[in-house]
């Protein structure tokens, strides 16, 4: 987050609004629409390792927990960005994240179409000491979402930091929450 961001009030339809429609881009009507035009391939919704659930539904939001960016082939893709993986690497693993995250909301909702508007985005970034690009990294997770449910319902509040480890040594983990319709 840029210092003092908050405090400077920016007219509605600036870029760091996010309503506003890229040219080009039609708003979308259904994820799952979206998906298929995108040709994304989601990998298996992968099965929880400890004692918690992939994804929990209460009342209007879904909550999906942590998620690594599990590859097609049941692999992850691990390693330390600043050590053995760049940003653009990292940035790529943020992404298969989000395939990963969409595979289990799919599974636990019976269909994305459910899914209003990203709530709030959590991500962590498995990174040396000295790393300090954290957003440009989790962003290949939110513009995932944004190409998905456009750029204002899919975009929420988000944090992105840095851990020395993550389980299995996977390159992010990204925990998030969805508005239902």
């Amino acid at each position: 987050m840029k210092p003092n961001a908050a405090s400077k009030a920016k007219p509605t339809g600036t870029a760091d609004d996010h309503s506003a429609v890229p040219p080009g881009m039609s708003k979308p009507d259904s994820a799952e629409r979206r998906v298929t035009e995108l040709e994304l391939q989601l990998p298996p919704a992968p099965t929880p390792v400890g004692v918690y659930k992939s994804v929990l539904v209460e009342g209007k939001f879904a909550y999906a927990s942590g998620h690594g960016p599990l590859r097609s082939d049941g692999t992850f893709i691990t390693g330390c960005v600043g050590l053995n993986l760049d940003l653009a690497a990292g940035k790529a693993a943020a992404r298969q994240t989000g395939l990963t995250m969409l595979a289990s909301l799919r599974r636990a909702l019976g269909s994305l179409d459910r899914i209003d508007r990203v709530i709030k985005v959590f991500g962590l970034v498995n990174c040396t000491a000295d790393f300090k690009e954290h957003p440009q990294v989790i962003n290949g997770f939110s513009e995932l979402l944004v190409e998905i449910w456009g750029p204002d319902k899919g975009v929420g509040a988000r944090s992105a930091v840095g851990s020395n480890s993550l389980p299995s040594n996977i390159a992010v983990e990204i925990e998030a929450v969805f508005a239902l319709k």
